[in-house]
């Protein structure tokens, strides 16, 4: 089963929370296939903002929203 996985990030108001600061300007890294492929997309992306605390980058679990009542969910 393929499970889809988004990978996104943008500069945030506060680096404690995941309220990002203008929706306009999110980059929309992609939509992965696995896990482990949206890992290795979001740690370049957050690599490469790592001095810069305000950014943020995250993995967002497609498949959980869009079948939520699957088992092992």
């Amino acid at each position: 089963m393929q499970k889809l996985h988004l990978v996104m990030g943008g500069r945030v108001k506060d680096p404690r929370t995941l309220e990002f600061a203008d929706l306009n300007s999110l980059d929309l890294v992609g939509v992965f296939p696995d896990y482990h492929s949206a890992e290795d997309a979001w740690r370049a992306n957050a690599q490469r903002t790592v001095d810069d605390a305000e950014m943020k980058y995250v993995i967002v679990h497609l498949h959980r929203l869009l079948e939520p009542d699957l088992p092992g969910e």
